[in-house]
């Protein structure tokens, strides 16, 4: 099945060279070039991607991925942003986008991460279609559910970002093993570039506020200093 990619862009020749090389990976762009017509297109119909520029006329792109999120239908996001806006990055990050990319941009790197979103997209899906690949997990106080991708704290919800989620689990799943931040950006993000590890040090930070009693002393998600970081089923 041809995957649809709704590419959100109001410079019309970025817009038509990612539909181009979208077009070589087989699947098929749908083009938006206003947040307001990315808004009613992304609620009204369905799609494998949405690559969303921040910086957009009518409707910015946050406001457009808010709309996303809030829907019923869980959709990867990519986010396109500007080197400038470290800040709309993180707020992107927090409001569940899945990655992002900074303009100006390779075209190679942008279409590496759309297949990384692709892989872990099927990957979801062989994992839904089979309940019992993955079960429900306890580690502590914390109770994660991998297929309906909800994570509880002494029975409360906890609200993680998509990445924040697969992050978390990719921990569970290996208590005690010690990742290199190399290792989880290729486990976790589908890519091990050098110069992209503040990225996963973002995120463990983020997710030890949400999931740890006190996040200055993780019971869960531990450094190992020089190394990288493992995790733990204490309480």
């Amino acid at each position: 099945m041809t995957r649809r990619v709704l590419v959100v862009e109001d410079q019309k020749d970025i817009a038509d060279l990612v539909a181009l090389h979208l077009a070589d990976l087989g699947a098929s762009a749908v083009l938006a070039h206003d947040g307001m017509q990315a808004a009613a297109l992304a609620q009204a119909e369905a799609f494998d991607l949405v690559i969303l520029d921040i910086m957009l006329p009518r409707l910015d792109g946050l406001e457009v991925l808010k709309r996303i999120r809030a829907g019923t239908r869980y959709t990867p996001v990519l986010l396109l942003t500007s080197k400038s806006t470290e800040l709309d990055r993180v707020l992107g990050l927090e409001l569940g986008a899945d990655d992002y990319v900074t303009k100006p941009f390779s075209i190679t790197e942008l279409m590496a991460r759309v297949k990384a979103i692709f892989r872990r997209a099927e990957a979801m899906a062989l994992r839904n279609a089979d309940p019992k690949v993955e079960q429900t997990r306890v580690a502590g106080e914390l109770t994660i559910d991998p297929v309906g991708r909800v994570v509880t704290r002494r029975g409360v919800p906890v609200e993680l970002t998509a990445k924040e989620f697969d992050l978390l689990l990719c921990f569970a799943q290996n208590p005690g093993r010690v990742f290199t931040r190399s290792q989880l950006l290729d486990l976790v993000w589908g890519y091990s570039h050098s110069g992209y590890e503040h990225t996963v040090n973002s995120h463990i930070n983020r997710l030890r506020a949400k999931i740890e009693a006190d996040p200055s002393q993780p019971r869960h998600v531990l450094t190992v200093w020089s190394v990288g970081y493992k995790f733990a089923d204490g309480l």
